[in-house]
């Protein structure tokens, strides 16, 4: 402890005389406050705070940040209160803490809803100071740098949580070093076997070809020089988790990535980034496709550099950056670098602190999702790969990657979304939901008479075009019976009329309730007499799946509500039998029909994973429920439709291999 201890102290030279005094105070409280309590690993507590501290100081943040950092965990586990802290520290130490602090004292049904509102509370204080997510972020490194002090299960729970969550929001912040730690660490801990291997295949490749990196760095260097540049280089290597989801995403084994090893070139202007580009490629050979410049289109979180993929003399496939070196240091520590070159700047949004993962968020603060949706279109909207388009007008639109016309007329206005019949991309006609790439230019066709489909609730990967989709539908469309997917805790029966709302209980408080389903009713429908022609909708308390035995109910102003046939609300509506009609499920698809369980920990968007298993076969998933068990396991159970039975297998294989999923127990036809 004391060495940490002093440390840190040896640091606070950084800091001006009145500074240092303030962190020295806090350090002291923190130190007074943690005692005798230890972590997992045996250690003082106190370590941790500091520890976290001292990742802040190597930052360069502000005093302030560093003070909330040695006191972020004093509210939560001691029996210091927040006024007390804002006495003894000032109102704006107080809010970093409270930023960060997780929820407490709020009576929720699961532990993993409590986690989710947690992080709400955190992503909606990040809108008004973007240091509270910095704060947490450093939190988040320094745990998965000590997680294998956790037991098994509560390690990889947390390295899946720094994987969905942290990792991407320090990317959309712009920390590269940070994000590629936490990934790297995180991986480490739930697939060891598979880092390893790649660790060892990327340090052979860098022994391997030593001799050819040192030499094409001075080649650069050498040409650079008699044109007149002065630059510096620097071989890199492609981090071990990101050749991962390479290998993953494109099908291919580590033997066929190609940039693994790649050279960054440091540079002074923004135009010699271009001259050296064309000295580069009159020293190598291009390879076509591969050349991007984020210089005039930068990424959202304001990464700038130009990339060019080459093949050396000795057949070797390099990937060469260039940028300035207000770029690198941009690249590297993202919006962290305003706390080193900047002083006085303002902390809530404005100024260069503009970025799109901040502006959505303060868009999502008030919105009507619990915390569990709120957290699932965090994870869909905004911390995955983005693309970036242009609208006729030369305006950049951002969007997620796989996002349609579709998405990004919605993005434009709600009204071009809502009358949209067409599109055309560089020119062409494009059918509605092909996914857009990267440059190109988006023309939307309308007419005032068009309206949304229900069918495009099928492919819009945007939280934007499926609300404003659902909004159009359920008001103006009756045939509209309920929205295409469900990731929610299932509320408390609907009560019935004649039935009374005491002594019942939440159904997702009880085993085996459901926690989360996906039901795509554009392809499982329900039929009446054979006619779909009704208004035909599904009753919220017992919640009938494909496969029950269904009864339906004629109300008297909402149509027919379908109920399982054992639904203890029926019992207590009077007169009953006049009021019943058989109703049956229909799959309206003529391809193969499977259905599997699994036995699973708890996995965020384990829909979304097994939806993209299903992508590159052409199949779907029309159904899909998880019930948590009374070793708070998920079972779930899936409802998928492919072209060939042969592809089964392919498919089985890849839900086997999403973390967290212990086992696929049964498939059947």
């Amino acid at each position: 402890m004391e060495t940490i201890i002093t440390s840190f102290q040896s640091k606070l030279d950084l800091f001006s005389g009145k500074d240092r005094r303030k962190i020295q105070a806090a350090l002291s409280k923190a130190i007074e406050l943690h005692g005798s309590q230890k972590r997992l690993s045996g250690e003082p507590y106190i370590i941790h705070p500091v520890s976290v501290a001292l990742i802040l100081i190597d930052m360069k943040m502000d005093a302030m940040t560093v003070m909330a950092a040695l006191l972020h965990d004093t509210v939560e586990d001691t029996g210091y209160t927040l006024e007390e802290l804002k006495t003894d520290f000032g109102e704006e130490t107080a809010r970093l803490v409270n930023g960060v602090t997780k929820i407490s004292g709020v009576k929720l049904s699961k532990k993993n809803e409590q986690e989710a509102e947690s992080i709400r509370k955190m992503l909606i204080a990040m809108t008004q100071d973007i240091r509270v997510i910095i704060i947490k972020l450093a939190d988040k490194l320094h745990n998965i740098q000590t997680v294998h002090f956790l037991p098994p299960e509560r390690a990889k729970r947390f390295a899946r949580e720094c994987l969905d969550i942290y990792a991407p929001l320090a990317e959309r912040l712009g920390i590269s070093w940070m994000k590629t730690e936490l990934e790297d660490l995180a991986f480490k801990e739930l697939n060891p076997e598979a880092y390893n291997h790649i660790r060892q295949t990327v340090h052979e490749d860098v022994e391997k070809y030593r001799e050819t990196l040192d030499r094409v760095q001075e080649e650069i260097k050498s040409e650079a020089r008699k044109a007149g540049y002065k630059v510096t280089t620097s071989a890199r290597t492609k981090h071990i988790y990101s050749i991962y989801r390479k290998t993953k995403r494109r099908h291919i084994s580590l033997q066929e990535i190609s940039d693994i090893l790649g050279i960054r070139v440091i540079c002074r202007t923004n135009q010699e980034c271009y001259i050296l580009m064309g000295l580069v490629h009159s020293l190598y050979t291009p390879i076509e496709g591969k050349f991007k410049d984020y210089i005039a289109m930068p990424k959202a979180n304001k990464y700038q550099s130009l990339h060019t993929t080459v093949m050396v003399p000795n057949g070797l496939i390099l990937e060469i950056q260039i940028r300035t070196e207000e770029m690198h240091n941009r690249a590297e520590h993202g919006i962290a670098a305003h706390w080193a070159y900047k002083k006085n700047i303002k902390l809530n949004g404005e100024d260069d602190i503009n970025l799109s993962v901040i502006n959505k968020m303060k868009e999502w603060q008030n919105s009507m999702y619990n915390s569990r949706e709120f957290l699932e279109e965090i994870q869909r909207d905004l911390l995955k790969d983005t693309i970036y388009v242009f609208t006729p007008a030369g305006q950049i639109l951002e969007l997620p990657k796989g996002s349609t016309p579709i998405d990004f007329a919605y993005r434009v206005h709600t009204q071009l979304g809502n009358n949209c019949i067409g599109a055309k991309v560089d020119g062409k006609i494009s059918p509605l939901n092909r996914p857009l790439e990267n440059s190109q230019m988006v023309e939307i066709q309308t007419s005032p008479n068009a309206r949304p489909n229900i069918n495009w609730l099928k492919f819009v990967k945007t939280s934007t075009a499926r609300s404003k989709i659902r909004q159009w539908l359920n008001k103006n469309d009756e045939n509209y019976i309920i929205e295409s997917s469900i990731i929610a805790k299932k509320k408390a029966p609907a009560v019935l009329p004649g039935e009374s709302k005491k002594g019942k209980k939440t159904a997702a408080a009880e085993p085996g309730a459901v926690v989360r389903e996906f039901f795509d009713k554009a392809r499982l429908g329900l039929s009446v007499n054979k006619e779909k022609n009704f208004l035909i909708k599904t009753a919220t308390c017992c919640r009938p799946a494909p496969g029950d035995s269904i009864i339906g109910y004629i109300s008297h102003s909402r149509g027919i509500i379908v109920h399982r046939t054992d639904c203890k609300n029926l019992q207590h509506i009077e007169n009953i039998k006049d009021r019943l009609i058989e109703v049956e499920w229909e799959i309206s698809s003529p391809r193969k029909i499977y259905t599997f369980s699994i036995l699973s920990k708890e996995v965020s968007n384990l829909f979304s994973e097994i939806e993209n298993i299903l992508k590159p076969f052409s199949g779907h998933l029309l159904r899909g429920s998880l019930h948590e068990n009374e070793k708070n396991l998920l079972e779930g159970e899936f409802m998928i439709e492919l072209n060939r039975a042969k592809d089964l297998y392919k498919v089985k294989k890849g839900v086997s291999a999403i973390p967290n999923v212990l086992q696929i127990r049964s498939i059947e036809s």
